[in-house]
């Protein structure tokens, strides 16, 4: 597509809000998911590193 210029780009045939907000809503939803899924992340790891440090604990004390 030939646009003429960068305000017609931006304009998209009068859809430019349409359009843009939606890259705008994906952009920001795919941002939430990548930070969500670190926290969970970072969660499962801690979570594990506590049951693993109980675990050595108990079997240290069963010797």
């Amino acid at each position: 597509m030939n646009w003429g210029s960068w305000q017609n780009f931006f304009a998209m045939g009068g859809y430019g809000l349409y359009v843009w907000g939606s890259y705008a809503v994906t952009l920001i939803v795919l941002i939430a998911e990548i930070v969500a899924l670190t926290t969970r992340r970072r969660g499962v790891i801690a979570q594990l590193a506590k049951y693993y440090a109980a675990r050595r604990r108990n079997d240290e004390t069963k010797t």
